[in-house]
């Protein structure tokens, strides 16, 4: 359940390259050991720092993961292997510590604060000691009576009600149902207690109103309308205090964006919210209309102290001071720690301790900003910063201990399986210390910039006289020799999956599952124009990853939704998804570039009639025969007006009954007609899964489509000044023997460091800001600000040899139900010398019905058509499905001794990222 530990320590057995493989072995320290190191002065490394150190290593700038951080957090830590924490609080009593948890075995963790252990898992699952009807847990919460017998989780549509045992367990749960409203759920966000405990006022998130329900019995009592998802809420006398992340409901005349069947006023570019506020209800007059009062941008937690609260304003780095007595703010706290950058460190929770220090986490900067507070009057002193794991969410005191829950504590090093590690194999941490003196705190500011990579001038501006042209600028507005980018997303394969067949890498072949015979273009690709084993995809799904790309972040909204993920997954069509300082296309267009999209971070399609797989399949041939337009062309768009004016008509986003090839044809049509702009972004997704066609197949017809557009492209005129970059949203659909997040890459240019193998570690964030770099963009936040562009993998002098496209060896219409009007697909040859791809089969007699209930399975997924959803499908179940399918049910999955059923799966109980049933 838990491991408690101080660091993880990994030897690499070999350093090698070009042909030679690299090991890796970890031993795992179960000690919970008290870190003190001291570092003074500032930092004096970029991210440049990582060298070639793998995600997971240890180091003495600390342990390496997979966002361009290090972490080493200060004190002691117990590692939670249930998955992430969402939330959490403490006991009135403080000895227990109650945690939801998500992406795991449970939905509720209890933990002893007196041994740092996992006390009580509840959930359901069979790891469950106590069972509840679901693991979907809201954003805020658990919350425990002020006089400890009860305990309140938020889940979807309500609450589930807990009785607390003497020694801290929990028993008897009791479901609370707040009814949808309409199409809205409940989606609850923060509970707070009467003070007898006999009524809880509850923040409906999705309703856009608090409730006051009764303890006893659930009963709802009264209602107040509020501003937009209220999440936050803390109770000072008579007044309750709740944040509006959405901010003040629409006024005539505003512009607005959807979010959840609301329309809150947003930017009319980047469809961001524009406002924030807290309102205040009078529980001493209840009939009153709640005040409102303006606070920064997605106000999160709300923290109160001897009459004044405290409002994280998680989008504008600060914390607003509100006085009670009057309700106003009285002093803004910046929370911006590096001067660089005011966007992207994300503080989310805030507490005070006796001695009038203030802390705040600060989400994506791994730290806790400590600052002396007087009172509301006087302006803060800032102190300095405090290390902690991964991605704080929550902080509060326990006598003289500071208590931390890190959502994603030490990345996805949950041990699963013995064959290979995945994104979903998350963990969250609880780290715990005695709030050390000014001095101290001090003198660990300087190890959390450099464990952020924060240093002077690492966004360079071209000032006077041009620098010569060169692929990858110093600085941002020196020229390039590189005028077009392409940008091509794909969808959740590891680094194994694919290139783990190639010895001159660090591949396990064993993971292969769409190696050569699969994936040639990929693999030429990769033998002429450089082979990438060290790089990461941060995000563990689509929700996040395609933030990663298109925003350098994943916003705290969608890391905090993770638990039920129903008021959004794809924020694309969500105002509170959107960071303020926008997008990467916004940022291209603001430097001066053109901007092309081809269906990335799209949300909304349309198909006409009889435009099936094995249609648009044939269509897509007689495209590339006649040059005619497509017979059935499909409309798509987005919420977001900014992408909308840049989006190319008729290229489908994601949807596993498009074939890519079709796509590509869409594209090369305006290619050749109206040539490129200057960044040309894509969404090219079969490789997911899932559709009419049997995986390797899917997988096949996304490498072929990727194949013949690097062919289309290295071709033309536009050639010699382009590069083009090809990158997964996110790893989460397979396994890697190095690190679930580790993916594949490839950079396509004359100025690619062409037949080598580069072993640097990158991560998207370096990607997208080496793309920015190269058209001139400032960057959108404090992440990829501090990134180092990825000069190591290009060169000054270009080699313009093109690419030609590798026929497919494996037949695009393999497992076809129906094979398509033009003819089934009659593939290439395989090579022998690489593994065998075997057709579609029926499956063995003894296998038959378990595949019976796959394929039932299978047609309850949102996969294909008008409604597909990308990872609608639960992780472990669908990645298990493409393993059965591509080995013809003769294989268990890696690290397993048998073929298991869909409800029998390792792992099943994971609710799926975007299941809204």
């Amino acid at each position: 359940m838990q491991v408690t530990r101080q660091r993880r320590t990994t030897e690499r057995a070999q350093i090698t390259l070009l042909g030679r493989r690299v090991g890796r072995r970890t031993a795992l320290v179960s000690a919970c050991i008290t870190v003190v190191l001291g570092v003074t002065g500032t930092a004096v490394a970029s991210t440049q720092q990582f060298g070639t150190q793998q995600v997971g290593q240890s180091t003495d700038h600390g342990q390496v993961i997979s966002s361009d951080q290090y972490i080493d957090p200060y004190g002691s830590h117990t590692v939670i292997n249930d998955g992430k924490i969402m939330s959490s609080s403490v006991s009135p009593d403080g000895t227990h510590l109650a945690a939801a948890v998500t992406d795991g075995d449970a939905a509720l963790d209890i933990v002893d604060l007196k041994t740092w252990k996992v006390q009580q898992l509840v959930g359901k699952s069979s790891a469950a000691s106590l069972q509840i009807s679901g693991n979907d847990v809201g954003q805020e919460g658990p919350t425990y009576s002020p006089d400890g017998s009860q305990l309140w989780l938020g889940r979807t549509d309500g609450y589930t009600k807990f009785t607390v045992n003497a020694d801290g367990s929990l028993a008897n749960p009791v479901d609370i149902k707040i009814p949808a409203d309409g199409a809205k759920h409940a989606l609850v966000g923060a509970a707070v207690f009467s003070a007898d405990g006999s009524t809880v006022y509850s923040a409906v998130n999705g309703q856009n109103r608090v409730v006051a329900l009764n303890a006893a019995t659930g009963a709802i009592e009264q209602s107040w309308s509020v501003g937009n998802a209220p999440r936050g809420m803390v109770m000072v006398g008579s007044k309750l205090y709740v944040s509006n992340e959405g901010g003040r409901p629409a006024q005539a005349g505003d512009t607005t964006m959807n979010s959840y069947n609301t329309q809150v006023p947003a930017n009319p570019q980047t469809g961001a919210t524009t406002s924030g506020t807290v309102s205040v209800i009078n529980l001493a007059n209840p009939a009153a209309t709640p005040a409102s009062i303006n606070v920064g941008l997605h106000p999160t937690a709300v923290y109160a102290s001897k009459g004044t609260v405290f409002v994280t304003n998680t989008a504008s780095n600060s914390v607003s001071v509100i006085d009670s007595a009057r309700d106003k703010v009285v002093q803004t706290i910046s929370t911006q720690p590096w001067p660089e950058a005011s966007v992207g460190y994300e503080p989310n929770a805030i507490t005070l301790t006796g001695d009038g220090r203030l802390l705040v986490t600060l989400g994506r900067a791994n730290a806790v900003a400590v600052y002396r507070y007087s009172n509301a009057q006087e302006p803060v002193s800032y102190v300095g910063l405090l290390p902690t794991d991964y991605f704080p969410a929550e902080i509060a005191t326990v006598g003289k201990q500071v208590v931390v829950s890190n959502t994603r504590g030490i990345d996805a090093l949950r041990p699963t399986t013995a064959a290979g590690h995945g994104t979903h194999d998350t963990t969250s941490s609880v780290q715990h210390f005695t709030l050390p003196s000014d001095k101290v705190i001090k003198s660990y500011t300087g190890k959390v910039f450099q464990q952020n990579g924060w240093t002077n001038n690492d966004v360079k501006e071209a000032k006077g006289k041009k620098a010569k042209a060169v692929p990858v600028p110093a600085r941002i507005g020196d020229p390039s020799t590189i005028k077009h980018v392409f940008l091509i997303v794909k969808e959740n394969r590891t680094y194994d999956q694919l290139f783990g067949d190639m010895p001159q890498g660090n591949g396990d072949p064993a993971l292969a599952q769409f190696g050569e015979n699969v994936t040639p273009n990929q693999h030429a690709l990769a033998s002429q124009f450089g082979l990438y084993d060290n790089t990461y995809d941060i995000g563990t799904n689509s929700a996040e990853g395609h933030n990663w790309l298109m925003q350098s972040d994943d916003p705290e909204y969608t890391e905090s939704s993770a638990g039920e993920y129903l008021r959004s997954y794809d924020t694309e069509n969500d105002a509170l998804g959107h960071q303020k300082s926008g997008f990467l296309w916004t940022g291209a267009e603001a430097a001066g570039n053109t901007v092309k999209d081809y269906g990335e971070f799209q949300s909304l399609e349309s198909k006409p009639a009889g435009a099936t797989w094995q249609n648009l399949y044939c269509d897509g041939k007689n495209m590339a025969a006649t040059g005619d337009p497509s017979a059935y062309p499909i409309q798509t768009g987005s919420a977001i007006p900014s992408l909308n004016s840049v989006s190319v008509p008729g290229f489908p986003l994601f949807d596993t009954s498009v074939p890519d090839v079709y796509k590509e044809q869409v594209w090369k049509q305006d290619f050749e007609k109206n040539g490129p702009a200057n960044l040309n972004m894509f969404w090219l997704s079969n490789d997911h899964t899932g559709g009419p066609a049997s995986p390797a197949a899917q997988v096949a017809d996304n490498d072929l489509a990727v194949g013949r557009m690097v062919d289309e492209i290295t071709h033309s005129k536009y050639w010699k000044d382009s590069a083009i970059f090809i990158a997964e949203d996110d790893s989460q659909a397979g396994l890697d023997h190095v690190d679930g997040h580790r993916a594949p890459i490839q950079i396509i240019s004359p100025y690619a460091q062409h037949g080598k193998v580069d072993n640097h570690y990158y991560t998207q964030i370096t990607m997208i800001r080496t793309i920015e770099q190269i058209l001139g963009i400032q960057p959108m936040n404090q992440k990829d600000a501090a990134a180092t562009p990825m000069t190591t993998a290009f060169t000054s002098k270009p080699n313009d040899t093109p690419f030609t496209a590798v026929p497919n060896r494996t037949s695009l219409t393999d497992g076809l139900a129906t094979q398509p009007s033009c003819g089934p697909d009659t593939p290439a040859p395989q090579d022998p010398n690489a593994a065998a791809v075997p057709a579609t089969k029926k499956a063995p007699a003894a296998e038959q019905d378990v595949a019976a209930q796959w394929a039932t399975w299978k047609s309850h997924q949102r996969l294909t058509g008008p409604n597909a959803v990308a990872d609608y499908s639960n992780p472990e179940q669908m990645n298990h499905f493409t393993w059965y399918e591509t080995h013809n049910w003769t294989t268990p999955y890696p690290g397993e001794k048998k073929i298991y059923t869909p409800d029998d799966v390792p792992g099943a109980f994971i609710p799926s990222s975007d299941n809204d049933d």
